[in-house]
């Protein structure tokens, strides 16, 4: 297939959100004393991450609002403590937000492989990321040139996996399903949400993780062997 147009996921598929993340709640941890709750960062760690795997879950499936994710997600490890304030949280998520934006990890091989595609490609990101950090982060981590467009489900008014959020890519960056392919690391939002919209996909899958259901276009372990692909 001669694709044409790359629609690439940012967080965990290019910038890496899990050491990011962490640097930035281990910082939190430590400038909002939260050690007098959890003995140690990887308690607090421990709690607060699962149930922000689930509420962005359930945020993608539209079932709960940005702000009930950006507040809840906070109270989760506190609220325990007599910590039960929105406010507070949504302050607290404020800094934590701002704090992601000025780091700068990639996942192992970005630069290559952009450098490598960017010639032969129209790229653009499509995230479900918030639109007041993903900006900012693409930006602040050199990556900005690579891409046409940036493509965020806020504007979009739809989540991947939904269809409505690639239907609006394609529309916004003229581009044909079948000369387009996604590239994620997400099962649910990336691949299975590129899949039910007749796109073609490349499923980033460091971890080995079996497919669910089909077989994805392409597979791989690292974003170098992308290049054996396109």
């Amino acid at each position: 297939m001669a694709y044409k147009n790359l629609f690439i996921d940012l967080d965990d598929t290019l910038w890496d959100i899990h050491q990011n993340g962490k640097e930035c709640l281990e910082e939190i941890y430590l400038d909002y004393g939260y050690n007098q709750f959890y003995p140690t960062f990887d308690d607090y760690y421990n709690v607060y991450m699962p149930s922000n795997h689930h509420l962005w879950n359930l945020y993608r499936l539209g079932e709960i609002r940005k702000e009930e994710l950006i507040v809840e997600r906070f109270l989760v490890p506190i609220r325990e403590f007599g910590i039960d304030d929105a406010e507070y949280a949504k302050s607290l998520s404020d800094d934590f937000l701002e704090r992601t934006t000025r780091k700068t990890k990639l996942i192992d091989g970005t630069m290559e492989l952009l450098d490598y595609l960017q010639p032969k490609y129209r790229m653009h990101i499509l995230s479900n990321g918030f639109r007041e950090v993903q900006f900012k982060k693409i930006e602040n981590s050199g990556l900005r040139p690579y891409f046409d467009k940036i493509i965020l489900s806020e504007d979009a008014g739809a989540n991947k996996p939904h269809p409505d959020i690639f239907t609006h890519a394609l529309k916004n960056t003229n581009s044909r399903r079948t000369e387009t392919l996604m590239i994620g690391d997400s099962w649910d939002a990336d691949i299975v949400g590129a899949k039910n919209s007749r796109i073609a996909q490349i499923w980033f899958n460091p971890a080995n993780v079996p497919a669910e259901g089909f077989e994805p276009t392409h597979t791989v372990k690292t974003l170098r062997e992308i290049k054996k692909i396109l």
